[in-house]
């Protein structure tokens, strides 16, 4: 089940005809959403061709580093992957993902490709059938527009041809600019895309003591992806894998297809929401990535580096079997997406196909047998190589965990017996029990760091033309010595074992921290920085300034001037309502501070040209030598 937002009629126009009629989108506009709309074929002769692409040169003008070769690869099942049994129906289409080096880029950058694959059967082509793929490149990682997205342009691409890219690329290039961490309504022909874009890179979320109140709302990357669908058959492993995405461990993710596989990495990337994700991931990863060769030219005992690559080729499990974590997913069966026991029994306690309660039993948390106990010695004994031979939902780990699974959320599952007219919402509803906890979890978890990051504004009566203190420094050995006198925390105490500092010193050392505590850290400082300037802007200067004694006055003179000064250097050329306002309002504060000054210092402090202009406007001459200020009207 893959959730997407909801779609909205507007009205029985036909789209396709206004789409031709419309002019050519604005590159600049269609690029702040997506690189390019590709339809790429799978030719018996040659391999995987790029058949159109719009804009026409947008796979060509990424510096000759071949990226049509690389999104060709990267948009079809490996041709190693599980054998797929016969389809019932003629066409298959499904749904994936992939993340690929961006060979455009200076620096270290990713391009997301969403695709839509069609596989089609038909005795009458060569091999009985053929394979085509509908993509969308995009620097942004909005699966959930973008899924749905494809859900219209991928059959409308095999229904009018590949003119239906420039038609739609019309439509987004129309769009306002994306506005992560807040819902959009986008339209696409006679309907409006309804989504909730993920936060951007540098958003650093809620506070880390603070839990959201909405879990619907998307804290982090992916959070569209159907945990519960991806990983329905290790429920009881999704807290290590937890524990393996907030250390940044290397892990490995087998399924039969690309959506399944590209399914799981996106789930575990969310799983971990909203600790900003550091490590390099791939939802699709083939041989023809560039980085294979270098994953694969690792020598014996070489430490594989933090990476979580989602394939469907077997032949990983051979030449990356250094990586110490592997966990298979996904049904071999790509029309199925329910787990069954063995027997083919309904996992739930319902009758009649009506949905009921997870059992743990079922789960094998409870129950105990000397079959179960000899199929776990011997799925440990082969190890993920067993794979090559039947596909089984397993993981493979040196990492000894520390979290234990929560049996009060696996007891709040529900199951939806053997209708599949309930799955999908029953599947809706698991999401958001399972996303609740893990996003309390991570949040919790990372609470300690809280201290840190909390900012301060100016106290009752005191003034805000200061300086704001400097958040506590961090120390590693002085954090790690508080935490051990404090302790967990009541919510991580009932779901850790004694070893929790274990964690906090592995996610120390990892690759995730100092990324996250450092983003966190500049917007702490920056928030900080926005309720001192509000203090400043809110402050009756008039009242602060009658309870102070010359000298301090003096000073206050001159920190509102150096705000104001400050102020109007940040906003040059803005000319916003807000900085404006914020000018205008220190301007009357310098007046005001300067009124009460005694009369030798208001005219040492005029002597200076650039202050006399600062001053200019509230200021009335009254008679004296020279035409020197001795009055103000203020």
């Amino acid at each position: 089940m893959n959730r997407i937002p909801s779609v909205s009629l507007r009205g029985g126009a036909d789209a396709d005809a206004a789409a031709a009629s419309a002019p050519p989108p604005d590159p600049a506009a269609l690029a702040r959403w997506a690189r390019a709309f590709c339809v790429i074929r799978f030719d018996l002769e040659r391999g995987q061709l790029v058949e159109a692409c719009y804009p026409p040169d947008a796979l060509a003008a990424a510096g000759g580093g071949g990226l049509d070769r690389l999104v060709a690869f990267s948009s079809f099942p490996d041709s190693m992957s599980h054998h797929l049994p016969r389809h019932r129906s003629s066409v298959h289409d499904s749904l994936f993902s992939f993340r690929v080096p961006d060979p455009s880029s200076p620096r270290r950058a990713f391009l997301y490709g969403f695709v839509f694959n069609r596989q089609r059967q038909d005795e009458r082509l060569p091999r009985g059938g053929e394979q085509k793929s509908v993509v969308i490149l995009s620097h942004a990682p909005y699966s959930s527009l973008f899924r749905l997205l494809l859900q219209i342009l991928g059959p409308l691409c095999f229904d009018v041809g590949p003119s239906a890219l420039a038609m739609v690329a019309s439509h987004v290039a129309a769009w306002p600019a994306p506005a992560p961490g807040r819902p959009m309504e986008l339209p696409i022909g006679s309907a409006a895309l309804r989504v909730h874009l993920p936060p951007a890179a540098d958003d650093p979320g809620p506070p880390p003591a603070l839990l959201p109140a909405n879990p619907s709302v998307p804290y982090g990357l992916f959070h569209d992806a159907d945990l519960f669908a991806a990983f329905r058959g290790l429920l009881l492993h999704l807290w290590t894998l937890w524990e393996l995405m907030v250390v940044g461990e290397p892990v490995l993710v087998v399924a039969p297809s690309p959506a399944q596989c590209s399914e799981a990495v996106a789930g575990l990337v969310s799983l971990v929401a909203p600790l900003l994700y550091s490590v390099d991931y791939r939802p699709y990863f083939t041989i023809h990535d560039p980085d294979f060769a270098r994953l694969n030219a690792l020598a014996e005992g070489e430490v594989f580096p933090p990476m979580v690559l989602g394939v469907t080729n077997l032949f990983f499990l051979k030449s990356l079997k250094s990586i110490p974590n592997v966990v298979a997913v996904g049904s071999p069966n790509p029309n199925s997406t329910r787990v069954l026991p063995v027997g083919g029994q309904s996992p739930g306690n319902g009758t009649n196909g009506t949905p009921g309660k997870l059992k743990l039993d079922k789960l094998a948390i409870n129950k105990f047998s000397p079959t179960s106990l000899l199929n776990s010695i011997k799925l440990r004994r082969e190890g993920p190589l067993s794979l090559m031979t039947e596909h089984k939902e397993a993981l493979w780990s040196t990492y000894a965990p520390t979290t234990k699974p929560d049996t009060s959320v696996l007891n709040r599952l529900i199951d939806a017996g053997v209708s599949p007219r309930i799955e999908e919402s029953m599947s809706v509803v698991n999401n958001e029990i399972l996303r609740r906890h893990f996003l309390e979890l991570t949040t919790n978890f990372l609470a300690p760091f809280g201290p840190y990051l909390r900012t301060t504004t100016p106290s009752e009566g005191s003034s805000p033309f200061v300086d704001p203190p400097l958040l506590p420094p961090f120390h590693v050995d002085e954090f790690v010595n508080g935490l051990a006198a404090r302790g967990p925390g009541k919510f991580l105490s009932k779901r850790m074992r004694s070893n929790w500092l274990d964690l906090y010193r592995r996610f120390l050392e990892g690759p995730n921290f100092m990324p996250w505590f450092r983003q966190r850290r500049a917007a702490a400082e920056q928030e900080q920085q926005r309720l001192w300037r509000q203090a400043r802007i809110n402050v009756d200067i008039e009242k602060l300034m009658s309870k102070m004694s010359e000298l301090e006055r003096i000073d206050s003179f001159n920190a509102v001037e150096r705000y104001l000064l400050r102020e109007m250097e940040q906003n040059s050329g803005r000319g916003n309502a807000d900085s404006v306002a914020a000018c205008q309002k220190l301007k009357e504060d310098l007046q005001a501070a300067f009124s009460v000054l005694p009369k030798d210092v208001q005219q040492l402090l005029l002597s200076n040209p650039k202050r006399a202009v600062l001053l200019q406007g509230g200021q009335e001459k009254a008679p004296g030598a020279n035409g020197i200020v001795t009055q103000t009207s203020l």
